[in-house]
């Protein structure tokens, strides 16, 4: 299998697992993109995708698939103002001063995909510094509020040497009517 900056270039099959509770055709923000994974199945799923990363070569390859915007979020203001979207995916990608803002830019009825590397990781291998590791619960507290479809919280064997991670799969309660229709009425499936 051919490797890329995220260890292989198939989608994360979180991401796959909890992408039908996005609504179709919706708009989607993959933060941290990358090589752009997930820009490009979230993409051929018919959803428009936006690929938000520092990395100008990355984004340079993903342009005829999403809206690519260059920016370093960590050291420069959120490039996105108030824009808020029907999913935001974040993978392999930790910068905790970031997490209310990736709240605020979920639409009602919205969708939050998050899988990044937990406490634990240090002892199999990298990331080890704990400003990248979540601690036990972290993302169900920075996420409070909203409507959690699944969580998963340890370590993961697959693939080989496996890793420490942390997962979440919630949902943005839409206001009013909309309640009882769009991706939140499907967390049956």
């Amino acid at each position: 299998m051919l490797q890329g900056p995220h260890g292989h270039l198939e989608p994360s099959a979180w991401v796959q697992r909890w992408a039908h509770l996005i609504a179709p055709g919706g708009s989607v923000l993959d933060v941290a993109c990358g090589s752009g994974r997930h820009v490009r199945w979230l993409a051929q799923q018919g959803h428009r995708v936006t690929a938000l990363d520092r990395d100008g070569a990355a984004l340079a390859g993903l342009q005829r698939v999403a809206e690519c915007v260059q920016a370093d979020i960590e050291a420069g203001p959120w490039p996105l103002g108030a824009r808020q979207f029907d999913a935001v995916v974040v993978t392999h990608y930790l910068w905790r001063p970031l997490l209310p803002t990736l709240r605020c830019a979920l639409a009602p009825g919205g969708v939050l995909l998050y899988e990044t590397f937990a406490d634990g990781q240090q002892h199999i291998g990298r990331p080890s510094r704990p400003e990248f590791l979540l601690q036990p619960g972290e993302l169900l507290q920075a996420f409070a509020g909203l409507r959690v479809v699944a969580f998963e919280d340890g370590f993961d064997p697959l693939p080989a040497p496996g890793r420490c991670v942390q997962r979440l799969a919630a949902v943005l309660a839409p206001a009013g009517p909309a309640a009882l229709q769009g991706p939140a009425a499907k967390l049956k499936g």
